[in-house]
């Protein structure tokens, strides 16, 4: 069956629809992950989004255990094809079914990289993912151009707090919309992990006397999360040693009097260089995200940049002042990606020494 992806620019590409048989309205981001989809489909960042892949098979290696999270979360999903006779002795099924069980449309057959070069050009846009060929774009178009996300961090963060074993250091993760290898991480450090909705005060979180507190990654925009940054004031305030991914880096800079804007199209993928600004040693990251931290408007008596995107010069990590804090915009827990990154995890286990 026909399907279209609809651009709030008037653009139109035809494709073939793969996954559920419904339209939606969606911001469109595009990922340069090689591997990885299940990953991608299932990060709680994705909330609110739908996904374009650059590489141009998808599925060749069907569906694994490897989900982020409980459920997938993208609104929907854009490939050049998908793979119908996956190889992988880890696979229980294929992508086609996957999607059309959770109830995410999608395309194959549409000129990813036409695609991806628009948004590249003209930055991201909302769009529509349709089988409707008698669409009407003089009615669609300003439904696209008021889409927002929202406060996507309430749909995703989890509803109760919750205890994962361990007899090291007692974290505390910030749950606002925490990928699964994070909690894996500290726990294979040892720790032992609290994991906190994102509604949660910071007196309920220092009350539990936590050695640590892991802000952790999610969707959105951040200045959306108003309740959240009161509290991470309260949380910068307190002696315990911080460390934040992603969208709990962009939370705290705002928490500290910093500011955010939004990137044209953003980082998506396994493939970002970065540099450590303390040491000059560059890593190769795993990245999702579409705001950053404005350094400009950075006050340096309380933060100060560690780390930089290689390729445009974005921040990608603040260290603080006086304070147990470091914050990183891109993902140390990979999954997927490369994990080069990973010792930031030790970094936190020292820093809570």
């Amino acid at each position: 069956m026909k399907a279209f992806l609809i651009l709030e620019d008037g653009t139109v590409f035809a494709g073939r629809g793969i996954g559920a048989d419904r339209d939606v309205i969606s911001e469109i981001v595009f990922n340069t992950s090689m591997t990885g989809y299940i990953e991608v489909l299932s990060d709680p960042s994705y909330a609110g989004q739908a996904v374009v892949m650059t590489y141009p098979l998808i599925g060749n290696y069907g569906v694994t255990p490897d989900l982020e999270s409980a459920r997938p979360w993208v609104d929907g999903f854009l490939v050049r094809e998908l793979c119908k006779t996956p190889s992988n002795f880890r696979s229980s099924g294929n992508l086609q079914d996957f999607l059309e069980k959770n109830g995410i449309p999608g395309i194959e057959g549409i000129d990813t990289r036409a695609l991806v070069k628009i948004l590249r050009e003209k930055g991201t846009q909302n769009g529509m993912i349709t089988r409707n060929e008698n669409y009407n774009l003089d009615i669609i178009i300003p439904k696209l151009k008021e889409y927002t996300t929202g406060n996507v961090v309430e749909k995703v963060t989890r509803k109760e707090k919750t205890t994962l074993p361990g007899k090291g250091k007692r974290v505390a993760l910030f749950d606002f919309g925490a990928k699964g290898n994070i909690a894996k991480s500290l726990q294979a450090r040892g720790c032992a992990v609290t994991i906190y909705p994102a509604d949660t005060t910071a007196e309920e979180i220092l009350s539990d006397a936590p050695d640590g507190i892991l802000l952790s990654n999610g969707p959105g925009d951040p200045k959306e999360c108003t309740g959240v940054i009161r509290e991470l004031k309260k949380l910068y305030d307190s002696d315990v040693p911080i460390f934040a991914i992603c969208l709990g880096h962009q939370l705290m800079a705002l928490a500290t009097g910093a500011d955010t804007y939004k990137m044209k199209y953003g980082h998506r993928g396994g493939n970002h260089p970065v540099r450590d600004l303390s040491t000059g040693r560059v890593t190769i990251s795993s990245q999702n995200h579409g705001y950053v931290v404005d350094t400009e408007r950075l006050d340096p008596s309380v933060a100060v940049p560690a780390f930089e995107n290689v390729n445009d010069g974005t921040n990608e990590g603040l260290s603080y002042i006086g304070k147990k804090i470091f914050t990183v915009q891109f993902h140390p827990e990979a999954c997927p990606g490369p994990q080069d990154s990973g010792y930031l995890f030790d970094r936190f286990f020292e820093m809570m020494d």
